[in-house]
């Protein structure tokens, strides 16, 4: 059976990853306290101790906000943690599927962002994954980077999660409609990395390797997602939310998000014939089991 280490092991994508294995993959989470990113040498030892087929760097500084202030914390977690990777993978002769984000984008395109798309990341958050994607790619050849965008899922902190809190005592909440950008599972993404971990570990083309984008099919504002999630609460007997649309001017953050995240997944379909499901149908499952 294929075994894969995975780094942030309480993430949810290592979280999701355990949960879809089954009988497909062993995987091995890593994790604080134990497991730090920062440490080259702890990095080389756990994952050779942790004996993986393939290597899954899931682990990153996300506090997009608070990376404006910390943009050296967010720089040796997301660069210089992501270097350790590559190089561990390299040494260990294994493949590495790494995880960076639509954020490496300024959002200015009026189409969903290709591989090949000039990066321009307006905020420290996305100039240190910039940053790790450059070193994998030069530190391990036999790499993946995956861009993906708008994570949730059943487990940690997301936006799935917040609007159900915020649907158990708000009858409106004010949601920002001018960013568009495609809801991802992390449920879905856990089955992706299973499928492409696979073919890497046994198919050495140069084909399969570089950049590709990975997020749900389909496209959402902010608030067209809220209101989709406050449905399936509603379906289930919660109470019925409305969503005010706002202006992303209407509710300032430290860190500029991008007004189109979208990311073109035709290559990832082309090159392994994996296309995640459409949005909507992966969120009533992740509310299903939320509201249960």
């Amino acid at each position: 059976m294929m075994r894969i280490a995975v780094t942030g092991s309480k993430g949810q994508v290592a979280a999701s990853l355990l949960e879809r294995a089954g009988l497909k993959a062993e995987v091995v989470a890593l994790g604080r306290p134990v497991f730090d990113l920062t440490d080259r040498a702890a990095v080389l030892a756990w994952l050779a101790a942790a004996r993986p087929d393939v290597v899954v760097n899931a682990a990153a500084y996300t506090a997009v906000d608070k990376a404006e202030a910390e943009e050296a914390e967010a720089v040796r977690v997301n660069s210089d943690g992501a270097r350790h990777v590559a190089e561990a993978a390299a040494r260990l002769n294994v493949p590495l599927l790494h995880l960076s984000t639509d954020y490496v984008f300024d959002g200015g395109l009026d189409r969903a962002y290709r591989e090949d798309d000039p990066t321009a990341p307006t905020g420290a958050y996305g100039r240190s994954k910039l940053a790790g994607e450059k070193l994998v790619a030069e530190r391990c050849e036999d790499s993946v980077i995956l861009r993906t965008a708008w994570v949730y899922s059943p487990f940690g902190a997301n936006f799935v999660r917040t609007m159900l809190r915020l649907n158990e005592t708000r009858d409106e909440v004010g949601v920002v409609a001018d960013q568009r950008g495609n809801p991802t599972s992390a449920l879905d993404i856990a089955d992706a990395l299973i499928a492409i971990a696979a073919r890497l570990k046994d198919d050495k083309s140069p084909a399969l390797r570089g950049v590709l984008h990975m997020t749900g099919s389909g496209e959402a504002t902010w608030a067209d997602f809220a209101e989709a999630i406050f449905r399936e609460a509603a379906a289930r007997g919660r109470r019925q939310t409305q969503v005010r649309r706002i202006a992303t001017a209407d509710y300032p953050t430290p860190a500029r998000r991008p007004a189109n995240s979208r990311l073109d997944n035709e290559k990832l379909a082309r090159v392994y014939g994996v296309k995640l499901p459409e949005w909507r149908q992966s969120l009533a499952v992740c509310c299903a089991r939320l509201l249960a």
